[in-house]
């Protein structure tokens, strides 16, 4: 039997799999290909991290790091679903969660002091973040939509609002004293240990990390956001926000960028806040009520307080007295300062453009924002596109270009927020980086509350990525842009090493370029306008932004999106989309028992996992499998069986079965494989006489709340029989 790994997450994903799932066991099982299912998602990793506090039947595997050692074999086929990136209040509602369900797992320290305490934060810190993604992308990243996605929504074109010329809408960045601003960069001249300390006024020396092993080529880069240039920032994006009678709204990557970005969010909510945490901050910090949280947070725990109706009431005051917030949720209160999880920058700021630079307002209505981003690394690209959008107009998706990606990522590459790398700093004085012979390689003069944060980019995925990049280049026919700015000191020393390594490859008659973000995106747009496509070649983090902006604004979704991430030692991960909504999917789901989420990028990942297992085990029938499946998922497309928008039309379980019909049918009609096409006659024949009864039994369901044991962990029982709620469907399935 040939295998592939099928990765166990959170919400949305979650949910789908119980009703996609046993589908593609049963047909890939005829073409001997068996499914393993490994959890990652965050329940499955904080319970990884205790098992001593659990019962021998509680006990889980580290199923990360199992697939982090998977991925460095060459028979690794791994599909990997959107998992939760855990902000820290998501991490303590999913303890809490476990615990209710009789899990001995420790509460998540606010202050850690003693040993235990420390190193319980050690193991929930492992857990945070992009805990996920950097172990298991051992490769770079190819990323695109398919070519039936595109062809979609040409035919089917998603509404784009209108930009009007004199929109308010823009982008505040601070562009000194930030993260780019400050950047040093150095090239490792060999294998060495460096170390990372503070030296303070006083003339004392604090390790902040003792060992940092980097090997020969590799890129170590430093920097730190000034926390006194940051306030005074926001100061000014306050009054500039209520001045020009715009909703205010912050940008950031609190999930990813686990330390730096929370910090950040703590700052804009002191900041907009500023009258309340004069007053009362020290009740707040006794409380234990941190900004870094979010007001949903820092609301919930009021009622414990003497005075919280005092402390809430002054919330109120100062929200009123301020610019209007953007608001993640109007009808309920919830605003963009609620949680540092609600408004990532990567979905938020396209979804933004696509409805004309607006975003919603307490009223509910639409209206131009100021959309604030204080790091001005990439803050560029999104006030490029806003301007675009502001002299052309808005983009068509009927007509317009693609921008694929080809993003650097293996072996932790520019690691999303270098976790363990970032630090706020204690006391004024000198941050140093020192090598193994005690030089110092750079450092940065730092105050009390300043943000620090190094990264390290290896040499073997770099000269991987510039190859993926003349292969896609290759094969595509279109140029392709490295997104790099070379007044950047990371992106200067990249640019070095892809002179050296372009040479190392056939480029005659190629067009490759090499540009500064905001560039590239103006270059780019002007060729999606005229239909044209363009490769984009960046950073992880640019990656993660662009692989959201260009995919929401051409094909409505990154979800569709087709990611491949070939692994250096030879195997596959073939990831399938975006979470995006996932939170709000799973809530309609238990209102309405209606789940919205699209698994089109599971069926596109699938195929490509089958595809690769063919080329790497021999295995002729995975390519049948493949091959049917690319053709179901075009007729999938072409009928609209997507999930609809509203109770009484087909959801997510309603789209499986017609992938499932349409998938068996054109196995069925094949030609390559007599022995399949005789085996999945039976079944295609059944599942169309008995299509109307199926959709039926699936909408039937729909209107009521439903319950599937919890949010972070359900039940699998419960969840299978919410997920599988057409007795015929399921029926023909186990018979087959």
């Amino acid at each position: 039997m040939s295998k592939i790994i099928y990765t166990h997450t959170d919400e949305a994903p979650l949910l789908a799999t119980y009703s996609l799932l046993p589908l593609i066991e049963a047909y890939a099982k005829k073409a001997g290909v068996e499914f393993e299912t490994r959890d990652i998602s965050l329940a499955g990793r904080i319970l990884a991290q205790f098992p001593e506090r659990l019962t021998e039947e509680q006990r889980i595997g580290d199923a990360l790091a199992e697939l982090g050692d998977l991925a460095n074999d060459p028979s690794a086929n791994i599909i990997k679903l959107p998992n939760i990136s855990a902000s820290t209040p998501q991490l303590k509602a999913a303890v809490a969660e476990l615990q209710e369900l009789g899990f001995d797992v420790p509460n998540v320290p606010e202050d850690p002091q003693s040993e235990d305490e420390k190193d319980i934060a050690a193991r929930y810190d492992k857990v945070k973040g992009s805990a996920v993604n950097p172990v298991l992308r051992q490769g770079n990243s190819d990323r695109r939509a398919p070519g039936a996605v595109k062809a979609y929504a040409k035919a089917h074109p998603h509404r784009m609002g209108d930009w009007a010329a004199d929109s308010k809408t823009r982008v505040a960045t601070m562009g000194e004293n930030d993260f780019f601003s400050n950047e040093k960069s150095y090239i490792s001249p060999a294998d060495d240990t460096l170390r990372i300390e503070l030296v303070g006024e006083d003339g004392s020396t604090t390790v902040l990390k003792e060992k940092l092993p980097v090997l020969a080529g590799e890129v170590i880069d430093g920097t730190f956001m000034s926390a006194k240039a940051l306030d005074a920032f926001l100061e000014g994006a306050i009054a500039e926000a209520k001045d020009d009678g715009v909703l205010f709204s912050a940008h950031l990557k609190a999930t990813m960028m686990k330390v730096s970005d929370p910090i950040i969010f703590g700052h804009v909510v002191k900041t907009f806040f500023a009258p309340v945490f004069e007053k009362y901050g020290a009740d707040l910090a006794a409380a234990g009520l941190s900004a870094n949280d979010g007001l949903g947070a820092i609301y919930a725990g009021l009622a414990a307080l003497p005075n919280g109706s005092a402390i809430k009431a002054a919330f109120d005051e100062q929200i009123a007295a301020g610019p209007e917030l953007a608001m993640v949720n109007s009808d309920k209160g919830i605003t963009g300062l609620h949680v540092p999880s609600d408004v990532i920058i990567d979905a938020s700021m396209p979804a933004m453009i696509r409805i004309g630079g607006h975003m919603w307002g307490p009223d509910g209505g639409e209206a131009d924002t100021l959309a604030v981003i204080p790091d001005s690394s990439y803050a560029g690209i999104y006030q490029a596109t806003i301007e675009d959008c502001k002299q052309n107009g808005k983009l068509d998706p009927a007509t317009m270009g693609t921008v694929p990606n080809v993003g650097l990522m293996a072996q932790k590459a520019e690691e999303y927020g270098s976790h363990d790398k970032t630090f706020e700093i204690p006391q004024a004085g000198t941050v140093r980086v020192v090598n193994g012979a005690g030089e110092t390689i750079f450092d940065h003069e730092v105050d009390e509350g300043d943000i620090w944060r190094a990264c390290q980019t290896k040499d073997a995925p770099i000269r991987d990525w510039v190859k993926l990049a003349v292969t896609r280049a290759r094969l595509s026919g279109t140029p392709a842009v490295f997104w790099l700015d070379a007044n950047r000191a990371h992106d200067a020393n990249l640019i070095q090493k892809i002179e050296e390594y372009l040479p190392e490859h056939d480029t005659e008659g190629l067009d490759l370029h090499i540009m500064a973000p905001a560039e590239a995106t103006r270059f780019s747009l002007a060729r999606i306008r005229q239909g044209l496509d363009t490769i984009s070649v960046t950073g992880n983090v640019l990656r993660d932004y662009n692989t959201d902006l260009f995919p929401i604004l051409e094909v409505g979704t990154s979800a569709k999106m087709l990611s491949i991430v070939p692994l250096m030692a030879g195997g596959g991960l073939f990831e399938t989309g975006a979470g995006g909504s996932a939170p709000k999917h799973v809530q309609q789901l238990l209102e309405e028992d209606y789940l919205r989420w699209d698994s089109l990028g599971e069926f596109f990942a699938l195929a490509a996992s089958f595809e690769h297992l063919a080329q790497t085990t021999d295995n002729a029938k995975a390519q049948v499998l493949a091959t049917t499946l690319d053709a179901a998922t075009a007729a999938f497309l072409e009928n609209d069986r997507s999930p609809g928008r509203k109770l009484g039309t087909i959801d997510n379980r309603g789209s499986h079965f017609y992938l499932g019909l349409y998938w068996a049918q054109k196995l069925a009609e094949q030609t390559d494989d007599a022995e399949l096409a005789a085996a999945f006659a039976p079944l295609a024949a059944t599942l169309a006489e008995n299509e109307k009864t199926i959709v039926d039994e699936l909408i039937a369901v729909q209107g009521t709340s439903v319950e599937v044991g919890g949010y972070y962990r359900p039940d699998d029982a419960k969840a299978d029989a919410v997920m599988r709620p057409s007795a015929t469907l399921n029926t023909a399935i186990s018979q087959f």
